[in-house]
């Protein structure tokens, strides 16, 4: 008797989990949203992007499947912070990550990330490849230490570039024997299982590269024809274009997607993964929540050849850049741009670098299709439902516009993404659906949390800053406009962006860097005008935004008022800014309490 009640809690307590479906979290990295066919349907009615040819074949069928939002934003165009954004499900002036700060979980004002949270709801939480959420483990001299936020985890860089398992990669280099750093070097794997590697650079005070590492470095590029950012004042070495030296599924990329996979094919028993390590296999008694996170496409942008060859007779519209749009950019944005330039390159290099950008997409949406297939037949197999939620780019990526090639900037093209959800339940996430609603990646916490049954409606769950995406399928919420901040290369600068106008002001003085948490944290409200750096671009008449008219007579009311309302939001709706050198320092603003209430209303008579 006894024997037989333990059964039946035992069935009762799988049958309870496996209510719960199974999560597949997609997230690529400096992905332009018209790199997808079904995006440019949607909003343009034309299958291609506006400068040429592009191939998504298998998202395009995803998207077929259930909802694409092609409104979709992220809360800040940099990996770290946008990650960072997505995991804690808050925006960056909230969890006081701007940059590539070493965030850790020990102040008070942290509240536990989207994986430990589903923990706590019985899920086995997993990530493959790129998180870069910039959470680790706090202790004095933090250094980059894992937290432990999955209970699986197979990094690209971490297990499997330390094991010379990837394609093209820059990694720090070190005296033999120390863990002196005497620059970097770069390392180039074979389809025959070498690695070649050579000094890319020296570290000042350590002389010169040698002529033997400048002879490979040579030899690999002009094999592989590498193009590289020369005409950067920024970061020279930078690889965006090539052919990569691996085969198609061999690559970082690839690798990652054949972990992921082995680790679905061997559910409940070990297996040797693609470094020779005993894994464990996914437990299949209980829900799964999988962060698939691909490197591609930022650089180095090298597609396989397999796919680069389609791409590489394709002839591509560079975006037009004029000395008059550039005379437009405050301080601010024209240094961004003086370290961004594309413009210098001759048009040979522009029309690589588009082609083997949209080349590289272009596999990065077979490599998904392979991973999409395999997380679907999983969950077929074990009688589980599913949910899956790509988010198209960590943030989107330049090539041209606004005259650079990069992101970082508070424009569309480094801002815009789209999110696609598919659910195996239709009565939940309908087939075939284009929503145009305003949607901000902070949304997928809420949305992820919710379907595994967190009751995110509970005061605890405050703390969310996203809209539960179901809210926006059935209509019950809605929001005017989207939020962001960054603090990348040229200091802090707040984005706030509607369906009609794009608006973005400077946060924080010159001296951010030495700045004490929240000390003057009215500054860009009460500097004078010139010193906020206010950009405005009315959508409907510059849809490109190569015009900024918030000095125009006719606008300057509007970008006085849009200084307001976005000041206050991002300084004074519960900024945080943290010393995250220490455990538990850190100060709050709330001098505008409950501005960011999402709407707009914006008086008429300031608008012309």
């Amino acid at each position: 008797m006894n024997k037989l009640l333990l059964a039946m809690l035992c069935c009762a307590s799988w049958v309870s989990a496996q209510q719960k479906p199974n999560i597949l979290w997609i997230i690529t990295d400096d992905h332009r949203v018209d790199a997808l066919q079904c995006y440019n349907k949607a909003t343009t009615g034309e299958k291609y992007s506006k400068l040429g040819y592009v191939s998504s074949p298998n998202i395009d069928k995803l998207a077929q499947e259930g909802v694409l939002f092609v409104n979709a934003y992220t809360n800040s165009p940099v990996c770290g912070p946008s990650r960072g954004s997505m995991i804690s499900g808050r925006y960056p002036f909230r969890n006081g990550h701007y940059q590539f700060e070493q965030t850790h979980q020990q102040p008070d004002f942290v509240k536990p990330a989207v994986p430990q949270t589903l923990q706590k709801q019985g899920y086995t939480t997993a990530s493959f490849g790129k998180d870069g959420a910039y959470i680790f483990d706090w202790g004095p001299g933090q250094t980059f230490k894992d937290p432990g936020l999955y209970n699986y985890k197979v990094s690209f860089k971490h297990d499997l570039q330390k094991n010379d398992i990837g394609d093209y990669w820059a990694q720090p280099a070190y005296i033999p024997g120390t863990w002196k750093m005497i620059g970097t070097e770069e390392r180039v794997k074979t389809p025959d299982g070498k690695v070649v590697q050579y000094l890319l650079n020296k570290r000042k005070g350590q002389g010169s590269v040698s002529e033997q590492d400048l002879a490979i470095r040579k030899k690999m590029e002009q094999k592989y024809e590498i193009l590289r950012s020369y005409t950067r004042s920024g970061n020279k070495d930078l690889i965006i274009g090539g052919e990569n030296p691996m085969p198609a599924g061999q690559t970082i990329d690839g690798k990652i997607v054949e972990e992921f996979k082995l680790y679905l094919q061997n559910q409940n028993k070990t297996f040797t993964n693609t470094y020779g390590k005993n894994k464990k296999g996914v437990d299949s008694n209980k829900p799964v929540m999988v962060n698939l996170g691909f490197h591609l496409p930022h650089t180095p942008v090298l597609p396989p050849k397999l796919f680069r060859d389609k791409f590489k007779k394709k002839k591509y519209k560079v975006p037009a850049f004029s000395e008059k749009e550039k005379a437009t950019f405050t301080p601010q944005l024209h240094k961004l741009y003086k370290v961004l330039n594309m413009t210098d390159m001759t048009d040979k290099e522009k029309q690589q670098a588009i082609q083997d950008y949209y080349a590289y997409c272009a596999y990065g949406d077979a490599l998904i299709g392979d991973a999409v297939e395999a997380f679907k037949n999983y969950s077929k197999k074990n009688h589980q439902e599913y949910l899956i939620v790509f988010v198209v780019g960590d943030h989107g990526w330049h090539l041209g516009e606004q005259g650079i090639e990069a992101k970082f900037g508070p424009w569309s093209k480094s801002t815009q993404g789209a999110v696609i959800m598919v659910s195996s339940d239709k009565t939940k996430v309908p087939e075939n659906i284009v929503n145009t609603d305003l949607v901000e990646y902070v949304d997928a916490a809420p949305t992820i949390l919710k379907t595994a049954g967190v009751p995110i409606e509970n005061s605890e769950y405050d703390y969310l800053d996203g809209i539960n995406l179901f809210n926006l399928i059935n209509k019950t919420e809605n929001r005017d406009y989207i939020v962001g901040e960054t603090n990348v290369i040229v200091g802090h600068r707040a984005y706030l962006r509607t369906k009609d106008f794009a608006f973005s002001m400077k946060t924080r003085p010159d001296n951010w860097k030495k700045l004490v948490p929240n000390k003057n944290v009215k500054w860009a409200l009460n500097c004078p005008l010139e010193q906020a750096e206010l950009v405005l671009y009315n959508l409907n008449k510059d849809p490109l935004e190569q015009n900024n008219v918030a000095a125009d007579k006719k606008y300057r009311k509007l970008a006085a008022w849009f200084r307001t309302k976005l000041g206050n939001i991002v300084l004074g709706d519960g900024r945080v800014e943290c010393d995250w050198s220490q455990a538990n320092s850190y100060h709050i603003s709330n001098f505008a309490k409950g501005s960011h209430d999402r709407k707009l209303k914006i008086p008429e008579n300031l608008i012309p």
